[in-house]
């Protein structure tokens, strides 16, 4: 088995609230990450087919407000339903290229109804198949206003060449239950999606490194002011409050398992950014450390995980 793996992360700015036109684009630069030989590829959390920047904007704890409700039915008819085929094409080129990725989605699940929306990240096989679909957890602060609280389901690692690959979406990251639940199913190359933000992943991502002993990708969106389609709702109160560069500037890197950057945290600019990661540098860190090992003392210390989906409907 080849140990080393080719990673991308792709950071880039959706064409914000278009599904049609973010696939497009994403499409685009899964072909160009192709292209250059990448067996893995990792985008921001949510980008397809974008985060809910209005919520800060306008005001969106404003309750029962008509402004609130026509952003979120908008939002609710661009997001993702997987069931109706919506990541077919994305599959598609990535079966074409033989390359995996995690890619970040807003969710509208059939198996909750239809009407609510889910923050998740998707695993897509290298052979074109969604393998895993994890809704996150829990919300951050204004995103509770439009996102649904996940479930354990999507909590799995997926093998890939050497490695064993998991994921989770921003601030989830920090829940040391959450990563915990990867690592104990063998995890050694972890992707931490997030809408795009130095100040998040320039610290966290040496830090899981280092406590998980193995290769993090962290990945970020963009966004600017100039990333608002014109037709977007309320487009005028969107740019009345709008930060005149960013709301995201990326922050897309990528550590080793001694927690050393291999990929600087990169900012303000669309790319693709590359490296060839070795498989044996993870038994390295693991001689003096393994979380869920040598290191670990289940005697004492265990921790229980619910893989079940989450429904209102049970039928018998």
């Amino acid at each position: 088995m080849n140990n080393t793996l080719k990673v991308g992360l792709i950071q880039i700015a959706p064409v914000w609230l278009d599904r049609v036109k973010t696939t497009d684009k994403i499409i685009d630069y899964l072909h160009q990450a192709g292209k250059q030989g990448c067996q893995l590829v990792a985008m921001g959390e949510g980008l397809l087919p974008g985060y809910p920047f209005w919520i800060e904007l306008t005001h969106g704890a404003r309750f029962n407000a008509q402004d609130q409700k026509e952003f979120h039915a908008h939002y609710c008819q661009q997001a993702v339903q997987i069931e109706r085929g919506d990541l077919d094409g994305i599959c598609k080129v990535l079966k074409q290229h033989n390359m995996a990725c995690y890619l970040g989605i807003i969710e509208r699940p059939l198996d909750r109804g239809g009407h609510s929306l889910y923050c998740s990240i998707v695993y897509i096989s290298e052979q074109g198949v969604i393998k895993s679909v994890h809704r996150k957890l829990q919300p951050t602060y204004e995103e509770r206003l439009t996102w649904s609280p996940g479930d354990g389901h999507g909590l799995v690692t997926h093998s890939l060449g050497a490695f064993t690959v998991g994921g989770l979406n921003c601030w989830e990251n920090w829940m040391p239950l959450a990563r915990t639940a990867l690592y104990a199913q063998g995890e050694d190359l972890h992707v931490a999606n997030w809408p795009g933000s130095v100040r998040n992943t320039h610290d966290i991502t040496p830090m899981m490194a280092k406590e998980g002993r193995s290769f993090v990708i962290s990945v970020g969106g963009l966004m600017r002011p100039e990333d608002f389609p014109k037709n977007s709702p309320h487009f005028d109160a969107l740019m009345k409050d709008c930060p005149p560069d960013f709301l995201t500037d990326g922050g897309s890197c990528l550590c080793a398992p001694d927690g050393s950057f291999m990929i600087e945290p990169q900012v303000g600019e669309e790319g693709i950014y590359t490296a060839t990661i070795d498989h044996t540098r993870v038994f390295e860190e693991r001689q003096n450390f393994d979380p869920v090992g040598h290191y670990s003392r289940p005697d004492v210390l265990q921790l229980s995980l619910d893989q079940s989906r989450l429904s209102n409907l049970k039928i018998k």
